[in-house]
């Protein structure tokens, strides 16, 4: 029977070969990152779906190394996040969509609660070099957007939404429009699997961790 290790060691052999015939290759660090989502999704169409700007793997990487926090839009991607590798670095992960305030004030104001929590991880003072990461609400994406014009400038910006009303529209803004450092997947697809494989990717690569180590 083979070990948790060497079923890992199979797939990313697999996903290796995969690429190869596709005629898909990526330098070093991006390729451990798009390994890892291909390893989370089985999907090797994010292979061609996956954007970096200049620089933001590399951005995402010390800002880990320096302990900073991961703040993301629903539970889902915050609970996925190796909490042991984050806490390695003095970092912690936040969410604040299930916190009443949040509620009372999203209602209050006719904004999403993702939305609302990304505003208030800003105001308490959480985004400033922290590492967003937003794999479900465009909303939450958009308010960052807007943070970000307002004078915060997180570390990274992972923005993979999934979904079909004003994902592709909110990652095309966060593109062309802010110049904080971002992982963005194009198009409809995404979701919080593959905002937590980005960031999981970037903890291997912080502690220099193989890309094939199981959590």
């Amino acid at each position: 029977m083979k070990t948790p290790a060497g079923i890992a060691a199979d797939s990313f052999a697999i996903i290796r070969h995969e690429l190869q015939a596709r005629s898909l290759a990526f330098e070093p660090p991006l390729d451990a990152v798009i390994e890892r989502i291909i390893h989370s999704s089985a999907d090797f169409e994010f292979a061609e779906l996956t954007r970096v700007s200049p620089g933001a793997i590399e951005a995402g990487i010390a800002a880990l190394r320096a302990g900073s926090s991961v703040i993301t839009d629903v539970q889902m991607a915050r609970v996925g996040i190796s909490a042991p590798r984050l806490s390695h670095f003095g970092g912690s992960a936040y969410c604040f969509v299930a916190d009443e305030k949040v509620r009372q004030r999203a209602a209050a104001e006719g904004v999403t609660r993702s939305a609302l929590g990304m505003r208030l991880a800003a105001e308490r003072g959480l985004l400033t070099e922290g590492i967003v990461a937003v794999g479900n609400a465009p909303t939450a994406l958009n308010e960052i957007i807007r943070l970000i014009e307002s004078g915060k400038r997180p570390a990274l910006i992972v923005g993979t939404p999934v979904g079909f009303v004003g994902t592709v529209e909110s990652k095309l803004a966060l593109m062309e429009q802010t110049v904080v450092p971002w992982v963005v997947t194009t198009g409809y697809k995404g979701g919080s699997t593959i905002a937590v494989a980005i960031v999981n990717a970037l903890l291997r690569l912080a502690m220099g961790a193989p890309a094939t180590e199981t959590d």
